[in-house]
């Protein structure tokens, strides 16, 4: 009786519902800020990771490139039948796939290096079918069916086939990992107009997206996991290995992210998972274009120009054996110290060096010396901005360390056989 004297009155139930409005969004206001600290938490614990995964990879990239280097001259002074030219290749090709690992690592920092052309996705993911290394897994999971559905009406990206192509290689794999009874794998591409992903995220540039989705017939992802697979290293049994490196879904984050996409997860245990990218749709049409490189070797003078020592020989040794007549010093002031009164013909010019007069500070000293001075540019990672920069200034192109005989050979001999005005 009491209940319905208070409910009766007009005053009371007027009080009681906006005091039930008011704890309900005060509720939902919590939860949205909680969500929204949960997001910057794992954006930060991304973006401290990337730090560190960066400057692994640049000390990582000296130390390897005695192991990249000189395995190439050695081979070329031994007898085809040395019983140690095998050894010599096992170093070789080991040194290779430590050089892959640090460019996953500098994906994850987003410190890599990315060539950013006209792409067209379909290509990209017919060429990564066809290559030995699919091959080979699929041949040896013939229990997993793999359907390809490519819309041919697609346009093209702005991006880098390489790194789209380890994107898709990890995806593939942590599918094939997914399956270890057998299933299916679709993989499907399609355009359209995108204001939010499936999975709800809203903050996304409204426009036209190229998608790219990866389905799989798999275990599924927990959802206490799904928000933490693209942390380096991060595995659960029950998810598969992703890639060999333990940096595989790491990099499919850091490649997204640099071609300004994005990434939604849909997955039910027991059913499968299905990863669905979106790339921004680039109008600008794809560009063949043939080109001759000409010999690697010259006559020329070379300055090299690195703050490690062993670098700095390395260098010196590939330019010599290639006919050059080399020149090195150790850092970016020397560098300008010695052009005052020398002049060579190009510069391979380090990007990072001593704080405050890295590359980019110590060409725009060398050109006021010499206008018009060629170089090119090399270093285990860079910021883009200042590669570009410097780039605009007159630089060549960019090598990255560890770099090969044949790599720094034929750049060199591109960029002084350019003509300039």
């Amino acid at each position: 009786a009491s209940i319905t004297d208070i409910s009766g009155s007009s005053e009371y139930a007027t009080d009681y519902i906006v005091t039930l409005h008011d704890i309900s969004e005060r509720k939902w206001a919590e939860k949205q800020e909680l969500k929204l600290r949960k997001k910057l938490e794992r954006a930060e614990r991304m973006e401290s990771l990337g730090i560190l995964a960066g400057g692994v990879a640049h000390d990582l990239n000296n130390m390897l490139g005695p192991m990249v280097a000189y395995p190439e001259m050695i081979l070329m002074e031994l007898p085809e039948d040395s019983p140690i030219r095998s050894k010599v290749i096992r170093i070789e090709n080991a040194a290779i796939a430590a050089t892959n690992v640090v460019q996953d690592l500098l994906t994850l920092a987003r410190r890599g290096r990315y060539e950013m052309v006209p792409t067209d996705i379909n290509q990209v993911i017919k060429e990564y079918l066809e290559l030995p290394s699919f091959i080979k897994l699929a041949e040896a999971r013939t229990d997993i069916k793999v359907t390809v559905k490519l819309d041919k009406s697609i346009d093209t990206i702005m991006g880098s086939t390489p790194h789209l192509s380890k994107v898709f290689m990890n995806l593939i794999v942590n599918a094939f990992d997914a399956m270890p009874d057998g299933g299916e794998l679709t993989i499907e591409t399609s355009q359209q107009y995108v204001e939010k992903l499936p999975g709800g995220y809203t903050n996304v540039v409204p426009q036209e997206y190229v998608q790219v989705r990866f389905r799989d017939t798999g275990m599924g992802i927990a959802e206490k996991d799904i928000h933490r697979i693209f942390e380096p290293y991060y595995s659960n049994k029950e998810m598969g290995r992703s890639s060999g490196s333990g940096l595989g879904l790491s990099v499919v984050y850091g490649v997204v992210k640099d071609h300004h996409g994005y990434y939604d997860i849909l997955s039910t245990v027991g059913k499968g998972t299905e990863f669905i990218l979106f790339f921004p749709v680039s109008k600008e049409i794809k560009r063949n274009e043939s080109r001759t490189e000409g010999t690697a070797g010259g006559t020329e003078t070379v300055l090299v120009v690195d703050d490690v020592r062993e670098q700095r020989e390395i260098g010196a040794e590939l330019l010599t054996s290639l006919g050059y007549n080399v020149v090195t010093v150790s850092n970016g002031t020397e560098a300008v110290e010695y052009l005052k009164t020398h002049q060579v013909d190009i510069i391979v010019l380090d990007m990072i060096m001593e704080k405050g007069f890295d590359g980019l500070d110590t060409y725009r000293e060398i050109i006021k010396l010499h206008p018009g001075q060629k170089a090119i540019i090399v270093s285990g990672f860079s910021e883009t901005d200042r590669v570009k920069e410097m780039q605009q200034l007159g630089a060549g192109q960019y090598v990255k360390k560890p770099y090969t005989r044949e790599e720094i050979g034929i750049a060199i001999r591109r960029e002084l056989n350019k003509v300039t005005a």
